[in-house]
């Protein structure tokens, strides 16, 4: 699944998801994991909510999006788009976050993960937790 990370240098998690100006994109999974792209927020907007929107826009293939803070409103667009947001709220090694998360999977993910997994799958009724 792709997870996208607020970063200014590619090695921790210390940027505010509405003051990122880019995000960096990593494909994870229980046992490889490796970075994708870096994506750039090139549609600011006239408004708080049209900042929100865009850079949910920008990152809606992925599942997870890890950042050191994000507010209700932004989160809550994330969720809509069926992206789930990691406050981390101090910076946390971007490394160490993907390896924790590896672990987490090749364990038991709770139901929220295995939706994110699933996220670009049909899903039914019968896959409710």
């Amino acid at each position: 699944m792709k997870i996208a990370f607020t970063t200014r240098t590619g090695e921790t998690i210390d940027m505010h998801f509405g003051q990122a100006e880019f995000f960096h994109i990593w494909e994870v999974g229980p046992d490889e994991a490796h970075y994708v792209q870096t994506v750039t927020v090139s549609e600011y907007g006239s408004d708080e909510e049209d900042r929100i929107a865009a850079r949910a826009n920008l990152l809606s293939d992925c599942a997870i999006v890890y950042t050191m803070q994000i507010g209700g409103p932004a989160a809550a667009k994330l969720v809509a788009k069926r992206i789930h947001p990691m406050k981390t709220n101090v910076e946390v090694g971007l490394k160490e976050s993907i390896e924790k998360m590896q672990e987490v999977l090749r364990g038991n993910p709770p139901p929220w993960l295995r939706k994110a997994m699933n996220k670009d799958q049909v899903s039914s009724f019968l896959d409710e937790d």
